[in-house]
């Protein structure tokens, strides 16, 4: 470093030697999640709680209403004098009862199971992940429409759930370059 500064004219040696002589520099290190022995591990299955819940509800209600249809189930209730909104209301009721289930099974797994400490009001993350299930359901019928095989409802997957990585805060937004 001194041979660097030594190549510097002398007016930016004088300011280099003024700003390293009066600049200290003090690192403070504040927690919002846990305390200084907390794991990385620990910081983010809360992360995790919620991109599963969005990932298992969102392929379970796509494959399922695309199974549906290339069974003939949906072509045989189309027969019927019921009205397409209908049927899909009741397809969206039905996973619905099946996505909260399976996303409070997820949240009590996550919490007493796997003893894992969830800062703030329990029934907020409760909340919150089961409006995540009713996002992913409405997502996943959305998409099955567009489908016609499992292996392309599996090809939507990083078309919707790979941005869900971003918005969920695994990758940091704000360690990205601009």
């Amino acid at each position: 470093m001194q041979r660097l500064v030594a190549m510097l004219p002398t007016t930016a040696q004088d300011q280099f030697n003024q700003g390293t002589a009066s600049t200290t520099t003090h690192i403070k290190s504040t927690y919002r999640y846990g305390d200084s022995s907390t794991g990385y591990f620990t910081k983010i299955l809360p992360i995790f709680m919620g991109f599963f819940v969005f990932f298992f509800v969102f392929l379970i209600s796509g494959i399922g209403l695309l199974r549906e249809r290339s069974s003939g189930t949906l072509d045989r209730l189309l027969a019927t004098p019921v009205r397409r909104g209908e049927i899909v209301t009741g397809y969206m009721v039905s996973y619905g009862v099946v996505a909260i289930v399976q996303t409070l099974l997820i949240v009590i797994t996550t919490v007493w199971l796997l003893k894992v400490q969830i800062v703030g009001d329990l029934a907020l993350v409760f909340l919150i992940n089961i409006l995540l299930a009713l996002a992913a359901l409405a997502m996943g019928i959305f998409i099955s429409t567009f489908a016609s095989s499992e292996f392309q409802m599996m090809q939507f997957v990083p078309i919707v759930v790979m941005p869900q990585v971003f918005f969920s805060g695994i990758v940091p937004l704000d360690a990205l370059p601009n």
